[in-house]
């Protein structure tokens, strides 16, 4: 069940004095969970869009007025919603304040302390750079599907290309949920991948090229261990990956990139897939680790371009316009130490990498409401599932009432 908000405060405590409850399950394969119920009730609405500002941005770049690279979302957005400018990421030792350890957060609502499975399991690997992460407890996606009859294609998560360790998260680990409740992913790394299967099929290359092209495949295929490589991505990802491919052909150099990309493939999703949950991680801030602010600030204002050209698809689209809530929210905040090297950091813990933001806006949202008191990141996961209709029993957050009121 969703514990009260008053818990999160016995967090520090609990992580260190036990295991999730069914920590004793946590080893046991996804690929053993049991299949979705038949008989399941069809989902009628609202659909929800999840908007990841990231990989990592503060609040006075995003919706302070005076600091802000986001006009739309500070001087527009926010007035059509509930915003929550004092949502934290909770501090206690081993919780790090990153991208996949915050995107994992927003979809179980629950704080944990990942380490790369590759240190854990000899058929994932170890990466340096490259940690992969497993949820223990269900993602949205999992309770969604395991609520509704949702077909795992309209259950999406739109990942960036330099970000592949992120593009399994869209299932858990549980024995109860896991691979048959998954979303699908959209990103630039599957498109590859389905391209290469497309071309030996093809026919494509012979000799020493074709057993080249058969070992890249078969790279490809294990960052995704845990999913049965016979099922693919399913026929509706590969019509769209078709249509893709028609418009912007083979090369990679036609397509849009970085954050934009992720914009035009959500931007296609909701037209051919029909998504009734997306989450768009947006990513572009985290390249400010080059060294240079510009990187961080032209991401951020980027983000708030992407955003607007999706919200007016869902208001020119009857089939989403009055039927869909956004939630824009971080997946981690930046550091504010003016005399490091590197501008905006956000590994070494301070204060500012755990501030954040909220803002909630759709379908039966109150209006222009400004939320002015401490909330916490792992109250998104309950606030969605919620709004749709499914519950999130493993979340440590309670949903955020405001936006009910």
């Amino acid at each position: 069940m969703d514990l009260p908000a008053s818990s999160l405060l016995d967090r520090r405590a609990f992580l260190r004095t036990t295991a999730l409850g069914v920590a004793g399950f946590s080893g046991v394969p996804a690929s053993f969970a049991a299949a979705p119920p038949s008989g399941l009730p069809g989902y009628r609405g609202p659909n929800v869009i999840v908007v990841r500002w990231g990989g990592g941005a503060r609040r006075r770049e995003s919706i302070e007025p005076r600091a802000t690279c986001a006009p739309f979302l500070t001087h527009e957005l926010a007035k059509r919603g509930v915003l929550f400018p004092r949502m934290e990421i909770a501090q206690f030792e081993g919780l790090n304040t990153s991208h996949g350890e915050g995107t994992l957060n927003l979809l179980t609502g629950k704080y944990d302390r990942y380490q790369d499975i590759g240190r854990e399991r000899a058929d994932a690997g170890f990466k340096l750079l490259g940690a992969r992460f497993e949820a223990k407890v269900p993602t949205i996606f999992e309770h969604l599907r395991e609520t509704f009859a949702v077909p795992d294609h309209q259950a999406l998560l739109i990942n960036g290309e330099d970000r592949a360790d992120e593009e399994f998260y869209n299932f858990s680990n549980h024995h109860l949920f896991g691979v048959s409740y998954r979303s699908q992913t959209l990103s630039l790394r599957r498109y590859k991948t389905w391209l290469l299967r497309r071309h030996l099929a093809e026919g494509k290359w012979d000799g020493k090229e074709l057993e080249k092209q058969r070992k890249e495949l078969a790279k490809l295929e294990e960052l995704d261990y845990r999913a049965s490589k016979e099922q693919g991505q399913g026929e509706a990802i590969g019509r769209f990956w078709e249509d893709w491919r028609g418009y912007y052909g083979d090369t990679g150099l036609v397509n849009p990139r970085g954050d934009r990309l992720l914009t035009e493939l959500t931007l296609r999703a909701l037209k051919q897939l029909r998504p009734k949950l997306v989450m768009v991680n947006y990513q572009d801030c985290d390249y400010v680790h080059w060294g240079y602010l510009d990187h961080y600030t032209r991401a951020v204002a980027i983000m708030d371009e992407g955003l607007k050209t999706l919200v007016s698809a869902v208001e020119a689209d009857p089939y989403y316009r009055d039927d869909t809530v956004f939630v824009v929210v971080p997946d981690c905040g930046r550091d504010d130490n003016p005399f490091i090297d590197v501008p905006c950091q956000h590994h070494f813990n301070s204060r500012s990498a755990h501030e954040i933001f909220a803002l909630v806006f759709g379908k039966g949202i109150p209006r222009g409401a400004v939320v002015d008191k401490l909330t916490d990141q792992t109250c998104i996961a309950p606030t969605i599932g919620r709004l749709m209709g499914f519950k999130t029993g493993f979340a440590e957050g309670s949903a955020l009432e405001e936006v009910f009121a």
